[in-house]
């Protein structure tokens, strides 16, 4: 799942892996997420994970916007994309997280062909934008 985070002003949380994780490491991210667990409702992993990476208590529920298949040449999943408010101070976990701001949507756009992205997390912010601007998500 992938979890847009903006802060009390807007801007998107905008984060790099660490080097240390297993896969696409040191690559930049505009999403939180993760894995849906045994048991666990779409909802209710979206918060828990929103609230993981962003090492913070009491964030509002993260709104569902869409669902999609993402697929690459190694791998396919079904995946939603939900947007939360964090105007909380935030602590993201040091063992996934190398770096982090929170970016105007300008300041973004202008780094998307100059950072090396999560090719999934990238995928997604395509068709939220084209979600947001009324075409189909998927």
């Amino acid at each position: 799942m992938f979890i847009e985070a903006r802060d009390a002003a807007g801007r998107l949380f905008v984060h790099r892996r660490t080097p240390t994780k297993p896969v696409f490491p040191s690559h930049y991210d505009m999403f939180v997420g993760g894995v849906v667990g045994a048991g666990e409702s779409y909802d209710e992993a979206a918060l828990r994970e929103a609230e993981e990476e962003l090492g913070v208590r009491g964030l509002p529920r993260p709104e569902p916007l869409f669902s999609f298949l993402y697929t690459s040449a190694e791998h396919s999943w079904w995946s939603r994309v939900y947007q939360v408010r964090c105007e909380l101070p935030v602590n993201p976990q040091a063992e996934e997280v190398a770096w982090h701001a929170f970016l105007t949507d300008a300041e973004l756009e202008r780094r998307l062909d100059d950072w090396e992205w999560v090719p999934d997390g990238l995928d997604a912010y395509h068709r939220l934008r084209a979600f947001r601007a009324g075409g189909a998500a998927s």
